[in-house]
């Protein structure tokens, strides 16, 4: 699953958290624990990550990150509303500066015509801020689609918190 390219980029991500002192934790689901697999391969990277959850559920998603059931009934798991709420949930229970969230449709089942194989939801978070989130909608494989998507999140972590 590690490649130059996601070497690289975690490199990155950890020398621009660690010039600022801040701390990245992670809520993943069609991700599987992919970014925080990809950072925590860099060594040293306990200086500047401090854990992940993988809530592939929705119960997972309420019980350990606090997502309000009323969300999830109105937008779905794929939504940006989900992901602010895993943001807040990871802030809040992590108490780091920085989190970030991922939730969507890797494939190759589970799409829909509203929400498609390859829709990718995004949060990004600093203690104190209202969320970030954003939508991607990334083609190929289950594989290729939840590679791209750690691409996106960590390469707009670096875009967005400068």
């Amino acid at each position: 699953m590690m490649d130059a390219h996601l070497d690289a980029l975690a490199r990155r991500v950890g020398e621009h958290l660690q010039a600022r002192h801040w701390r990245l934790a992670t809520a993943e689901s069609c991700t599987g624990g992919w970014v925080a697999q990809v950072v925590t391969a860099i060594a040293g990277s306990s200086a500047w990550f401090d854990g992940g959850f993988v809530t592939y559920s929705n119960e997972a998603k309420q019980r350990l990150l606090g997502v309000p059931s009323i969300t999830l009934a109105r937008h779905g798991a794929v939504s940006e509303a989900t992901t602010a709420a895993m943001v807040r949930g990871t802030l809040e229970r992590c108490g780091t500066e920085l989190a970030l969230s991922i939730s969507g449709i890797a494939g190759p089942g589970g799409g829909s015509p509203t929400k498609p194989v390859g829709t990718v939801c995004f949060g990004w978070g600093k203690a104190g801020e209202a969320p970030l989130t954003a939508t991607c909608h990334f083609k190929g494989d289950r594989e290729s689609v939840r590679r791209q998507a750690v691409i996106h999140a960590l390469e707009t972590l670096l875009a967005h918190y400068p």
